[in-house]
């Protein structure tokens, strides 16, 4: 890469660096974004200067043998050093999406507090036997049979994952099995949204504003607010629509989220692999 490109990321990183989060305003963050084929990082980096949006770059992170269908998996330090090299002197914030349960055991504490924020989600859950469902897909069939049994077991997988891993965001918040969408609003009751709030708070998880599904939905997001949760941008879009983050930003400006209710990644010494136990 030639020295003016360098200059003008560090421009760029200047910029967004004065548009941090203060008083009642918030700065245009996308924690969720995916490198590919098609959006390379000079690609992103370009993109994330048109739209006046700091990109997370994120790439999966766990076992291989159990989530081979991510082609770039990380598995390994050697991997995550080799990803964090790639990102480094950028501006960009530098991130994982964690999968599965035993993701922590792939790499050390110290090769995890050099990232800037891990995200997860929910939408991989143990099925019958183990086996590992990812509910977007039609593999959901198997759990959804019985809707109020999958729902309150879905419920306390999101909170089991707050409570045992160290994670700064959970993404795509109560985003449910196709089939199950038209009845979010019933199948979402106030008690199950509790519990998961509830959870954020106490773990000191954000919870993401996900402009791909439009989710979490006004009451949760109310609720959590309430609760004094910390919420997350996220696109989760992996094309060129990378970065649009315009229904996060318009549902926070609603709900009149401020600096103070953002998340920002945690200083040196202070994030949750180094601060929780276990």
């Amino acid at each position: 890469m030639t020295n003016s490109m360098s200059r003008r990321e560090l421009l760029a990183g200047a910029a967004f660096a004065a548009t941090a989060p203060a008083g009642p305003d918030f700065a245009p963050v996308d924690y969720h974004c995916h490198l590919n084929r098609v959006i390379t990082l000079d690609k992103a980096l370009e993109i994330s200067r048109q739209r006046g949006v700091k990109f997370g770059i994120v790439e999966h992170a766990g076992l291989r043998k159990d989530h081979a269908r991510y082609a770039g998996l990380l598995a390994d330090d050697a991997g995550l050093q080799r990803f964090l090299a790639m990102l480094e002197g950028k501006p960009v914030f530098k991130g994982i999406q964690a999968e599965g349960l035993n993701w922590m055991g792939c790499f050390s504490k110290e090769m995890i507090a050099k990232l800037d924020y891990v995200l997860t989600d929910a939408l991989t859950i143990p099925g019958p036997g183990g086996k590992l469902i990812h509910i977007w897909t039609a593999e959901s069939e198997e759990v959804i049979a019985d809707k109020q049994k999958f729902m309150d077991r879905y419920t306390d997988f999101h909170v089991e994952i707050m409570a045992t891993e160290p994670i700064d965001i959970i993404a795509n918040p109560t985003l449910l099995p196709e089939k199950l969408m038209p009845e979010f609003d019933s199948l979402w009751t106030e008690t199950r949204m509790r519990k998961i709030v509830d959870a954020g708070v106490k773990f000191k998880v954000a919870f993401e504003i996900n402009s791909r599904y439009r989710l979490p939905k006004t009451p949760f997001l109310k609720m959590a607010k309430a609760a004094g949760a910390r919420f997350s941008f996220g696109s989760n879009i992996q094309d060129l629509n990378i970065g649009n983050i315009d229904f996060s930003i318009e549902t926070a400006k609603a709900l009149g989220l401020a600096g103070r209710n953002m998340f920002a990644p945690a200083p040196a010494g202070k994030k949750p692999v180094e601060v929780r136990k276990g």
